[in-house]
């Protein structure tokens, strides 16, 4: 089973936890990594064409990202803009069919502590709650949707730490992918 893992970090050159996952993720066989803020370093030149096929050659999606200002990046939601309105809306039969009930995993990380993401915390809404936006995406399209994996302090983490991170993650896709 080949999984697709699009990693959309619009400073990927600068980050370490989420190069360390990438990483993690990347060494596992069957795992295919696009480094889409590189891909596309214009959001304008997302090749919507590549994009579809690429996602129609997988079994299974990992979407990766860092949380800024509680929304994924720019790219992904022009991603999902571009990409799956296409397959859902305008190519239902022909593409967005050939995907339901693929498995989808999000891993995310933020730059705060899980109690800052809680009702008592300065983010109001715990993490998973501002994922659901992507949950309901899931949803609309028939997608297999699995409880994410959510790194904290991602930009304060030493090195043990991110290498701890990278190593669960790697568990998490391989006990995804086995369930």
């Amino acid at each position: 089973m080949s999984t697709l893992l699009l990693w959309f970090h619009p400073e990927h050159e600068k980050s370490r936890t989420g190069r360390a996952l990438a990483d993690a993720a990347a060494a596992l066989d069957g795992v295919t990594l696009v480094n889409m803020a590189a891909l596309y370093p214009d959001i304008r030149t997302l090749d919507v064409g590549v994009e579809v096929a690429r996602l129609l050659a997988a079994d299974r999606l990992i979407l990766q990202f860092p949380i800024h200002w509680y929304l994924p990046p720019p790219l992904l939601l022009a991603w999902q803009n571009s990409v799956l309105t296409r397959m859902f809306y305008i190519k239902p039969e022909e593409e967005g069919a050939r995907i339901k009930g693929m498995p989808l995993l999000v891993a995310a990380t933020a730059g705060n502590t899980p109690e800052a993401y809680s009702p008592e915390g300065v983010n109001l809404f715990p993490l998973a709650d501002l994922l659901k936006p992507l949950h309901s995406t899931a949803h609309r399209c028939a997608l297999a949707w699995s409880d994410p994996f959510l790194v904290y302090r991602a930009n304060r983490l030493d090195e043990a730490q991110r290498a701890a991170a990278a190593a669960d993650y790697a568990v998490r896709i391989e006990d995804w992918r086995a369930a």
